[in-house]
Formats: C-alpha cells, structure tokens, sequence
C-alpha cells in the first residue's frame, strides 16, 4: 500500500499535495469514500475482482451509523442511545458473514457495532481503510472522456493530499444531512423554547419534567415520544406530519401504510391509550412557547421541539451535477450509477431506501457497480437509463408519495440486481437439483444468503446458511429447557413439500 506524504513543518498548508504513484499489482485503483456498512462492502467487493481498493473515513472507526458517539459529529450519521435494529438478524446480514447464534434477533446498536468490527476483521479490510481522514473533493481528470479517472483529494491533520483513482465508490450513506424545516412552520423563528433535530437526540437525559413536541411520523418520532414519555412533565405531543394526496386527506392513513416504510415500536400503542403520548394532526403555526395545530387545539409552554423529519442527501466534495443531472433530482440508475458520465467509474452505494434491510442490499449494489468498473459487468446506453429512471420515479411517486429519499420494494430490487451480476437463483434448477434447499429459498424468507449461492462471490457457506437459518433465530429464545423446539409452522413445512410436484407438473404443462 501507498504511504502517505506529510508537509514538512515549515511549509504552508495552502495546495494539496500529489501522492506518489506507483504501479498497481492488484488492478484498477478504486477510492470508496466511508467505511460504513456500504463502504466495508465496496471494500470487499473490490478484492474479490482483484482491485486495489483504498477508503476514506473521516472519523477514527468503522461501522458509520451504527458507531455511536454521545454527541452528534459535522458530517457524520449520528443515533441515540436506545436504537435497536427493526431488521431480524437473518435478514440483516453480509450474505457470508451470518451472526452468532445467540445473538438475539432483533439487536441493539452496540451489537451490530460488534458485528461490524468481527467483520472487518476477520475479511481483513482494515489495512485498506485511511481512518481520521476527510475527503475534500473528487473531480474528473481532463481526460476522464478516454480514462474515466478521478482527482481525489483528501485532508487529514491539516495536511492535504491528491490521488488519481480509476473509480470512484461513494458510500457515505443518506443520514447526515438533517433536513430541518423551519421555514415551513409559520412563527417558528420566533419560538423561545429549544429546537432538535433527531440528529442531535441521544437519549432522555436533560427532558425531566419538560414539555415536548415531537414533530414526525418514522420510526425516530416513535422512538423519541415513546422514550421521552417516561420522564417529559404530563406527556408528550407528537405531531403528525401529513401526507397531502390529490384524491382528497381521507386517504390519508390507508395510504400511508403502503407508501412509506414501516413504523416499529412495541410501546407506542400503550403511551397512546394511556394518554402519555398525544397524537396531533399538523402545525398551523407556532407562537413564542406554544403550538397551534390545524384543528385548532393548543400545546401550551413548550420546553422542547424535536424535528423527526429525516434527512437530505449532499455530497460537498462533488459537483452536483453529476449526481443531480436533470431539474435538479438525483437520477441515478438503479439508484447507483450516473448515467451521463462518459465512463461508467463512478458509483453511490447505500443512497437508496429499501423496504428490506441495508446490508444485503449494499453487498449486492457493490458487487454489481464493481463488476462494471471491471468490465465484467455492461451498462445500458443514456437513453435507456433514462427511461428507466423516469419510469421508476413514476411507480415511486405512486407508491411511496413524494419523498426526499429513493423508495424502493426489496425483494424486486434484489432480483433484479442479481440478475445483472449472475447470481439470482435459478429456482426451476433448485427444485430439479435440490428440492429441499428450494423449498427454503422459494417459500421462505428472502435471506440474504441465497444470492451467494451461485454465479460470481459464490460461497460455499450458503446452502448450510439457509437450510440453518431458524435454528439460529430460534437459539437466543431458548432460555430455558421446555422440550424440543420446533420450528415455525411446521404445517406448512408440509405443504411447501406437496408444492414441488405441483410446481414441477405446472412447468411440465407449460413446456408441453
């Protein structure tokens, strides 16, 4: 690896300095700015096609989100203190990496912080990863049209440096950049009481016996007002963002439950009957210690406001039109590629908003944009790309409603991400080669282990992975000796089995 040259001590730190170039033994040299769960999976990824991958990451540790710090740091995702996962472990996992079996299946931050860590290790990828190091800014070389490279820039102690890269693998995931509406709230400015944004929450530490308003509808609104109602005086008033629809507000809940992910939180429902947590419609407007909401109702002598109104996406080392290159939308194909550069080096990873857990989602969107920096791996042309695009920012308007963030269905976009890379399960294959394994992957649970079955990352692990994966969800819970467990459904265990000849006599039919 390349060391890193350092201002001699006399010298203003006023112009990067270029690194030395040196001739690569591993192949094309890829830069992958975060080291977060997305970036750790560019990371590997890279390795696996044989190139020489080097990551940026500004703060002194891996894992990105997940690694908590008691205050919120400038340019980083931050989350409180009391975050557990909403994803089960065995859906949430690198697809070749499962958890320990205790584990429970549903972990707290600090766990999945522990995972990550094991990760990293036992891949080995730390030795590829510049920690404590801020990149600046990432252009095109004046050559880029022929060599597709980059000028990479990055700062560390003050000290600037410059690299060349063949690619370029941005991974520094959507949650940092708060988006904090205040110019939407007419009297907002004039409030004398305090402002939050999420971001900034850590825990309920500092809210004994004040007066709270939580302004949000995701599961960070339903967190905060359900832990801020044990200690906030008389309750919490949590305020529900609404969604306007064209076909009239009456809608507005039923269609909620189909546009937007899904709120988890067990004790929600039991502050609310209790009348510890109050639900009101939107803000009308907001005078110096209070809050007026639509239907006319007032939450008076308000201490606190609490914008749980998620996030925006920025990448300042970058020019925007590269990212935003059209009315100033990200359009980006499958979420991950631009498609007007001249080259196809350069890739988000991590930017979309699945309805499934981000760590098979990231594994694959990295496999995938590596496969095409290496050439292994073809893009369509601008136009088609395009279309594609428009067509999946209409079903996405539809289906999620007008959202800051790219919504999209889980298990449509895996699929279809495989099929790029050559790994998605051939399922009529299974049930003539395998049927027990195809039974799990046709009528189970889409773990994320089957899209290392096959094709390129194949891993050997994976069958073994699957046919094991109720054994490890059900081994936290067995706590105490109450017989033999069984796993769920065994009923329909059987009816899986009478599905394969009525599957196989379907196919024969269709053929026939």
């Amino acid at each position: 690896m390349q060391k890193y040259l350092h201002w001699p001590q006399h010298m203003p730190h006023t112009a990067p300095r270029t690194w030395p170039q040196h001739q690569a033994t591993m192949g094309k040299r890829v830069a992958i700015v975060g080291a977060g769960v997305s970036g750790l999976a560019s990371i590997r990824a890279c390795l696996e096609e044989g190139l020489e991958p080097t990551c940026f990451e500004r703060s002194d540790d891996v894992g990105g989100l997940w690694k908590f710090t008691d205050h919120a740091e400038e340019g980083r995702a931050s989350i409180y203190q009391s975050v557990f996962t909403n994803s089960s472990k065995e859906m949430m996992c690198f697809p070749d990496f499962p958890y320990p079996d205790n584990y429970p299946n549903f972990m707290h931050h600090s766990k999945l912080q522990d995972y990550i860590t094991t990760f990293t290790k036992e891949k080995n990828l730390l030795r590829y990863i510049r920690l404590k190091t801020l990149v600046t800014e990432i252009k095109k070389r004046p050559d880029f049209s022929f060599t597709g490279q980059w000028d990479v820039v990055t700062e560390k102690d003050g000290m600037q440096e410059s690299a060349v890269f063949d690619s370029v693998l941005i991974c520094s995931g959507h949650h940092v950049y708060p988006s904090l509406p205040k110019d939407d709230f007419p009297g907002l400015k004039g409030f004398k009481g305090k402002i939050y944004h999420s971001r900034e929450y850590k825990g309920p530490e500092g809210f004994e016996g004040k007066r709270v308003l939580v302004v949000g509808l995701g599961n960070s609104g339903c967190d905060i007002a359900t832990e801020l109602s044990h200690t906030a005086a008389q309750g919490t008033d949590w305020e529900v963002k609404k969604i306007i629809l064209q076909d009239g507000l009456e809608k507005e809940i039923r269609t909620r439950t189909l546009r937007k992910e899904p709120v988890i939180n067990d004790d929600l429902p039991a502050r609310i009957v209790c009348g510890i947590v109050t639900i009101k419609p939107n803000i009308k407007k907001f005078t110096e210690t209070s809050a007026v909401f639509q239907d006319g109702t007032v939450f008076e002598a308000i201490d606190t406001v609490i914008f749980a109104t998620g996030y925006g996406y920025a990448y300042p080392f970058l020019d925007d039109s590269i990212i935003k290159s059209r009315n100033n939308e990200v359009t980006l194909f499958k979420g991950v590629f631009p498609p007007p550069l001249e080259k196809p080096t350069m890739a988000v990873i991590g930017l979309v908003q699945s309805l499934g857990a981000a760590i098979p989602t990231v594994d694959l969107q990295a496999r995938w944009a590596v496969r095409v920096i290496k050439g292994t791996c073809s893009l369509p042309s601008v136009s088609d790309m395009m279309h594609d695009i428009d067509e999946k920012m209409r079903k996405s308007l539809k289906w999620f409603g007008d959202s800051q963030t790219i919504q999209i269905d889980y298990i449509a976009y895996m699929d279809e991400i495989a099929s790029f890379i050559g790994v998605k399960p051939n399922m009529l294959w299974l049930f003539l080669t395998d049927p027990k394994l195809a039974v799990e992957v046709c009528f189970g649970p889409c773990s994320p282990y089957q899209f290392r079955l096959t094709g390129p990352g194949k891993w050997k692990g994976a069958r073994n992975a699957i046919l094991t994966q109720w054994d490890r969800t059900l081994k936290p819970m067995q706590t105490r000796v109450v017989g033999g467990p069984q796993k769920p459904y065994p009923f329909f265990e059987w009816l899986k089995l009478l599905a394969i000849p009525i599957i196989l006599i379907a196919v024969f039919l269709t053929l026939n």
